[in-house]
């Protein structure tokens, strides 16, 4: 397993943790999600056989949100 942590602009509320928070979920590969609105960071464990970086940063941005690099 990999853990890595994003920077993420958008996140104004629970709601948008939460909207993340399902994103990466569904996504195979991924273990477990922790998102933070008082950071703006999502910390992402994930199988990198399954799944790597760019996937998950491409998950973070189709559910509407900046991955900030």
């Amino acid at each position: 397993m990999e853990t890595i942590t994003l920077t993420v602009g958008g996140m104004t509320c629970g709601g948008c943790v939460a909207s993340i928070g399902r994103a990466l979920e569904s996504k195979a590969g991924v273990v477990s999600v922790d998102a933070s609105l008082e950071t703006g960071r999502v910390q992402v464990e994930f199988d990198a056989q399954s799944i790597d970086r760019g996937g998950i940063e491409a998950a973070v941005e189709g559910a509407g949100f900046d991955v900030i690099r």
